[in-house]
Parts: C-alpha cells; structure tokens; sequence
C-alpha cells in the first residue's frame, strides 16, 4: 500500500485571503491533506466553508483586513 507523504493530521494550517483564488486553494488543498484551517481575510469565506465541508477538518474563521500589522494582534 502506497501512503502520501504529504499528509498533515493533528496539525493547524492560518490561510490568509481564504475567501477566494490562491488562498481558497490553498485552504482546500491543506484540508484535504488533513490539516485543521483557520480561514482568515476581509468577509465571511461562505463558500470556503461550504468546500471544506466534507474534509472533516476543523475550521474556524477570523474577519481581518491584514492591510496593517494591528490585526495581526486579533489573529
């Protein structure tokens, strides 16, 4: 049996930008591979949730404009 070296349980993966494009990406890609995601970005990742939602990851999701180094405190 052939296992995948890229395999992330029991880790935590913050994907800024999660709403959509590369960050949606990224978040789905780390979820398959079994990481728990903390979305981050500027409006709800509705849609991110709704793709992550047969990984069986973890999710939890922080509204932040990473426009300044202030909201890195919140994160």
């Amino acid at each position: 049996m052939k296992t995948n070296p890229f395999r992330l349980e029991g880790k935590s993966a913050i994907v800024t930008g999660a709403n959509t494009g590369l960050g949606q990406g990224m978040a789905v890609a780390l979820a398959e591979a079994g990481a728990d995601i903390c979305l981050v970005g500027r409006s709800a990742p509705s849609e991110t949730l709704d793709m992550l939602a047969g990984t069986g990851c973890k999710t939890h999701s922080i509204l932040a404009d990473l426009g300044s180094a202030d909201s890195v405190e919140t994160i």
